[in-house]
């Protein structure tokens, strides 16, 4: 992808869109990012124009052609006069417009258009290169749809509300005001109750940024819809901050390990070679490496009596390392499905030499494969999550900790960071909920033709809350651990210091939450820990983790 990939720009291919250029484009927008502009390539410029000449042959011949001069599924015996046949492509859009709920982010929306555009550039769709150049410019002037996030059971695509974002490219639908100076201000000031911009016409920012609608022609409309851009989008976003989370989980643990005066014994490679899964190798590896071969904990309690840990502390490679093994593989499988053709029909022009092409219809637009992965890292994410909430207990009970009840210093008249780990506990219990895949049910829809169904989007939607909940449970045990090293004392009462990327994270997290000699909001201490989470400033630290 080198070749592909500057600092200002990304060009399509069709073929090579990856986790790291999703997350780039989709955050290129404001004043603190770069402002990554992306274009068509001129090999993916020539596959659409031969794709867009067959059709065009094809159409001539009187060849009833699905979704071209048929309407759509259940209608789809119903042949369209060639007089009808852009006005067909408008109707569709209108009457699949039917998205409701809360509109995707911005930073998801621009995700969605990227990806529509990258399947579309892949020439077997049979549509201008007008098309995709549009959804670019849009893309590129930061006219983003407002696309709601309900109404798709992710089979035959994304339909709802890949419409929504059509209509938004047709001239007809709802954007988000790139100039909206409130959303920037919340924004810059990290106030998370702006969720995203004012929602406006197209019309109007068309107007003031000189853009031209999208006039739909033959094919257009269905190939603008058909596909898995927005399931992908969503979770390939999630999964980003899902890797990032696995690997900080790995530096939390280790921070909760140092307070507990736990071992490192279980971290030692002759264990993980007579089990070598990927993850669970990386995993100790990673631990190895934040605590060391010691330090001034490790040496103050070496000659204690413990002879092994609870699994919270013992069993990281295994749960954290098997967490990243499916986070791992769902990443490529959507990174697969960003590089797919997902339309139907697909359009298999004549290669060099020769004669004839085909037009076939198929179903390369369920959401099938994309919505396993979702509700498996989904469901990887939710334990990962729960064992963090594990170590929060340990850490508050003295009976495991040997410290202070509830990190508190005066218990009693303090009650520390009892109901942080009560909290902990009931993100853990709404991921559980969370964590019922979606993609088990199917519901017939449209008349029984489109009778088994993925609900993939549903799934996308629901890993993005997991990933959500996964960093405030995560950032509560990085505030418990801190507190918790705070509290642990040598035998004449001295603080004993932690060392390595223990001391830096502890330092990090210290320069904005100080230690609690007394009860305050700690909610408060947990969104300051979650910003440098959000920030990438505690990701930094793991930059010689392995994921």
């Amino acid at each position: 992808m080198a070749d592909q990939i500057g600092k200002d720009f990304l060009e399509l291919t069709g073929e090579d869109i990856d986790l790291k250029a999703v997350w780039r484009v989709a955050h290129a927008w404001d004043a603190s990012s770069s402002q990554m502009k992306v274009r068509l390539s001129a090999s993916a410029q020539e596959a659409m124009r031969t794709s867009r000449a067959y059709i065009e042959d094809r159409i001539g011949t009187g060849d009833a052609i699905y979704g071209v001069n048929t309407g759509f599924g259940a209608f789809s015996s119903v042949r369209i006069s060639d007089e009808e046949i852009e006005e067909l492509q408008r109707n569709l859009i209108r009457s699949h417009s039917v998205g409701v709920g809360d509109y995707f982010t911005k930073e998801q929306g621009r995700a969605i258009l990227l990806l529509r555009a990258n399947a579309l550039s892949r020439g077997h769709s049979g549509i201008r290169v007008e098309v995709v150049e549009k959804l670019l410019e849009f893309l590129n002037h930061d006219i983003i749809p407002a696309i709601p996030q309900q109404g798709s059971v992710g089979a035959s695509g994304d339909l709802a509300p890949l419409s929504h974002l059509a209509l938004a490219i047709i001239g007809e639908g709802k954007v988000f005001d790139p100039d909206d100076q409130d959303f920037l201000a919340a924004r810059k000031a990290k106030r998370t109750e702006v969720r995203y911009p004012r929602v406006v016409p197209v019309s109007e920012v068309l107007k003031k940024k000189g853009v031209k609608p999208l006039d739909l022609k033959a094919k257009e409309g269905l190939s603008m819809i058909n596909g898995c851009q927005v399931m992908t989008a969503v979770g390939l976003l999630a999964a980003y901050e899902a890797k990032n989370l696995a690997l900080l989980t790995d530096l939390a643990g280790a921070m909760t390990l140092e307070a507990m005066q736990g071992s490192r014994s279980a971290f030692d490679p002759l264990i993980t070679k007579v089990r070598p899964h990927e993850g669970e190798l990386k995993t100790a590896r990673n631990l190895s490496k934040i605590l060391g071969p010691t330090s001034p904990i490790a040496e103050f309690h070496k000659d204690c009596g413990r002879v092994q840990d609870a699994y919270s502390l013992r069993c990281m490679p295994a749960v954290h390392g098997a967490a990243k093994d499916a986070i791992r593989r769902g990443i490529q499988v959507l990174e697969v499905e960003a590089n797919s053709s997902t339309d139907n029909p697909l359009v298999f022009a004549p290669a060099a030499g020769e004669k004839t092409g085909k037009i076939l219809s198929c179903g390369n637009f369920h959401g099938e494969p994309v919505a396993f992965q979702l509700d498996f890292m989904a469901i990887a994410l939710s334990a990962m999550a729960s064992i963090s909430e594990c170590r929060i207990e340990k850490l508050i009970n003295p009976a495991m900790s040997g410290l202070p009840a509830f990190l508190a210093p005066k218990g009693g008249l303090n009650s520390g960071h009892m109901i942080v780990q009560v909290a902990a506990a009931a993100l853990v219990s709404e991921n559980k909920i969370l964590s019922h895949p979606a993609s088990v049910d199917s519901i017939p829809t449209s008349a029984d033709k489109e009778d088994h169904v993925s609900m993939g989007t549903i799934a996308s939607r629901k890993f993005q809350m997991i990933v959500r909940n996964a960093e405030s449970i995560i950032a509560m045990e990085f505030l418990s651990a801190a507190q918790a090293l705070d509290l642990l004392k040598d035998d004449k009462g001295q603080k004993i210091p932690p060392s390595g990327l223990v001391k830096q994270a502890y330092d990090l997290i210290r320069s904005k939450v100080p230690y609690a000699e007394s009860d305050r909001i700690f909610h408060d201490d947990i969104e300051a820990v979650r910003d440098l989470i959000r920030s990438g400033e505690l990701v930094r630290l793991c930059g010689d983790l392995e994921f």
